[in-house]
């Protein structure tokens, strides 16, 4: 294991190594005082819910030598410190109480793909059985003990994971979901309902088997992050550059990057002029011209030109270093979803369990019942107890709800988040790819000197057909896009930070910005207040003009004006989730102000927040959070999952949003449609509704049934009959989602 001294925070997050060779205390105690400075960091397999994390938490935090665990639910990792003496391999094996599987960070994870595999396995037999024995028994075919066998299959296949999880739990004399689910279908087995216990099994073993998937796809959004930066950058030694591993490049160092290459590191140029998309970390939807003095990101791209620059953040401490370590903190933050059912069982089984004990035992002992009597009243108890409704409303719930998404389009990772939907108070959303369609494109075209609007655009494509700035490639587009026949031009030279020339048709002419007109003499107190006009829209401005030469003087021929169109959908989305309850909606973006504004006051957003860093995005969130407490962050970039990850529930563009986004975000919009937002909401409320409903539903009915089982008013073959019929019921309830009629938990409160 490499070993740090008072590592930080980013270097935890990109760094671990492991150690084997130190010698171990043979007996591990709890020891709060260690002061040790080594650290370790292990893979762990199988944990995919907050039950493992708190179990992992209770085995590890009492060892001796160990200061301090930190669980990484969304990395599928711990990391712990403490002292010399403690070896990987005793973390590795006290972990394994657990049932949970650690392997040093790094190593090959087949043994993770192949539990995975075998999960999969499990499920899917699970289900055929339990689907080939209600054939069975519904057809009537054959003799009963088909049926039996293939539920008895069923139960053993769903349960092999979550059985001994169970067990494990009572080891730790705590009683989670799986002691919940085991307790269910044993009670279902007592009384011979092999396919209750069959359905319980199967449908709990699915939902943990998606949640898992869920958390997977999530703990891919670090490594997508990491990959934006190049892993070598050309270091400057002496009069030559040689390539080196970023990790070695010290602050102060001289690197070349070439040109549409990534930078890999921060800081600023010493030497060359060119475009940077700087979106991947500000969300900018225009590329940013770069001089010399001009800082720069790691992650970014570089455009036509090449640059020398002088690094000013090790690799550890640069920009996209710092998203990393806020994503993983923000994750780290989000308070699990209390889930009722679970934290009710904690107390409800093992009460109604004891009742039924004390039932079959006190009036016997003290009051002289008669021991037949009591023992039957509590073998009902324990039926009625057993809380297979309870246990299959919220999952089956969740589940219709996520199908119904899935068939529109919308991918929600977890029951959990669906929920969190549902009660959303507030969203904020970013501009580029989000509101509007994230690539710079040709708005107008303005004539001047009575050129037709076709030359303009010849000339122009002409021109920038030359090059591979942004800009001129939308340019080129829109002539593409409106027929428009246009030459290669000739002599083409680029002018950095301005523009571009070239020969045409014997006249040599050119495209640039506002800076080039006026260097070349050409603007007029006409020109400029159409500039300024387009300016004042947050539109860039390309100045299509005959370049002056010998005696001619040059003009103005017309002027292109370049921007971030707005999606076509936004303002009707933009009502419809004020339609769907939102108090308010919030622009959160790395535009200037005046862009964000100005696309604000256009779709009906309530407020703009412009030239937002990631950070900053994080902290407008947070106080939304702290204002209105559920709160959404919908966007399409690295620079937004920060944000996205800090929000109650991140919503990611899936078409034209990055992976890390994507992965990161709990809630993905696969056509890119931000009206499926306000759909999704108006569900999510549905779902938490007749989760609600079926709770109180189960629970009422139990109630009821407990008392007259007490009183003696009920029988062992009405207590099955209430327990299935509430299931059936709860379950019926739950799947009128996938229709999207009105439920029971609908009509009771309309």
């Amino acid at each position: 294991m490499n070993t740090q001294n008072t590592p930080s925070p980013v270097s935890n997050a990109l760094e671990h190594g492991h150690d084997h060779s130190k010698a171990a205390p043979e007996n591990i105690a709890l020891n709060p005082d260690a002061k040790g400075d080594q650290e370790t960091t292990l893979r762990i397999t199988g944990m995919d819910c907050a039950d493992e994390v708190a179990a992992l938490e209770q085995v590890l935090r009492p060892l001796k030598g160990v200061r301090d665990v930190r669980v990484n639910l969304m990395g599928g990792k711990v990391t712990l410190s403490h002292e010399a003496s403690v070896t990987a391999a005793q973390l590795i094996s006290t972990i394994a109480t657990t049932g949970m599987k650690a392997t040093p960070d790094g190593e090959d994870t087949a043994d993770l793909e192949g539990a995975k595999r075998m999960r999969q396995i499990a499920v899917s037999i699970s289900g055929l059985s339990l689907g080939l024995g209600m054939l069975v028994e519904w057809l009537k075919f054959g003799p009963e003990w088909i049926a039996d066998v293939a539920y008895a299959i069923a139960i053993i296949a769903g349960g092999w994971f979550t059985v001994p999880k169970a067990w494990r739990a009572l080891q730790r004399r705590a009683l989670d979901m799986n002691v919940l689910m085991t307790v269910a279908v044993a009670g279902a087995l007592l009384i011979q309902q092999w396919s209750e216990g069959a359905a319980v099994t199967f449908l709990f073993a699915l939902s943990e088997l998606l949640e898992a998937f869920s958390l997977a796809r999530a703990r891919k959004a670090v490594q997508a992050l990491m990959q934006l930066t190049p892993e070598t950058a050309l270091l400057k030694d002496g009069e030559t550059f040689r390539e080196v591993p970023v990790a070695e490049v010290a602050v102060g160092a001289t690197i070349a990057v070439k040109s549409g290459a990534r930078i890999p590191l921060d800081g600023e140029v010493l030497k060359g002029n060119s475009a940077v998309n700087q979106a991947p970390i500000t969300g900018e939807s225009m590329p940013v011209e770069k001089k010399p003095g001009d800082g720069v990101f790691a992650g970014t791209i570089n455009g036509s030109g090449s640059l020398e620059v002088r690094t000013t953040k090790a690799s550890t401490d640069s920009t996209i270093a710092k998203i990393i370590h806020l994503v993983e903190e923000a994750q780290s933050q989000k308070a699990p979803s209390q889930r009722f059912v679970d934290v009710f069982a904690r107390y409800y089984t093992p009460a109604v369990m004891v009742a039924a004990v004390l039932v079959m035992l006190l009036p016997p002992l003290f009051f002289g019942g008669v021991w037949l009597t009591w023992f039957y009243r509590g073998l009902v108890l324990l039926v009625i107890a057993c809380p297979c409704a309870l246990v299959i409303s919220t999952p089956v719930s969740v589940v219709s709800g996520l199908t119904a998404m899935a068939r529109r389009g919308v991918l929600i990772k977890g029951g959990a988040v669906l929920e969190a939907v549902g009660k959303l108070k507030a969203l904020c959303v970013d501009k580029t790819g989000t509101i509007t369609e994230g690539k710079p494109r040709v708005i107008k075209v303005i004539t001047v000197n009575s050129k037709d609007e076709t030359e303009i655009i010849r000339i122009a494509a002409a021109i920038d057909t030359h090059s591979e700035h942004p800009l001129a490639q939308a340019v080129v587009t829109y002539a593409n896009d409106k027929k428009v026949q246009f030459p290669r031009s000739e002599n083409y030279q680029s002018l950095d930070g301005r523009g571009a020339e070239a020969d045409l048709d014997g006249h040599r002419y050119f495209v640039g910005n506002h800076r080039l007109a006026h260097e070349l003499g050409v603007c007029s107190s006409e020109i400029e207040e159409q500039l300024a006009a387009i300016e004042a829209d947050a539109l860039s401005v390309v100045v299509v003009g005959h370049r002056p030469h010998g005696d001619c003087k040059g003009e103005v021929l017309g002027i292109l004006a370049v921007g971030d169109a707005m999606r076509a959908n936004a303002p009707a989305a933009i009502a419809a989730l004020h339609r769907a309850g939102l108090t308010k909606i919030v622009m959160l973006s790395g535009d200037n102000q005046r862009t964000a504004s100005a696309i604000a006051k256009q779709c009906g957003i309530d407020e703009a927040h412009g030239d937002l860093l990631p950070d900053q995005k994080i902290e407008r969130v947070k106080a939304l959070i702290a204002e209105l407490k559920y709160i959404g962050m919908i966007g399409d970039g690295v620079n937004d999952a920060p944000a996205m990850a800090a929000a109650s529930v991140g919503i990611a563009m899936g078409g034209a949003g990055t992976d890390t986004a994507i992965e990161t975000a709990d809630m993905a919009l696969m056509q890119d449609d931000l009206s499926m937002v306000a759909e999704a909401i108006l569900l999510g409320r549905r779902t938490v509704g007749i989760i609600q409903f079926n709770i109180a539903f189960a629970l009422v009915l139990k109630a009821i049934f407990l008392v007259l089982a007490l009183l003696g008013y009920t029988s062992l073959w009405l207590a099955i009959l209430a327990d299935t019929g509430a299931t059936l019921l709860v379950i019926a309830n739950a799947l009128r989602l996938l229709r999207g009629g009105n439920t029971f938990a609908e009509s009771s409160h309309q």
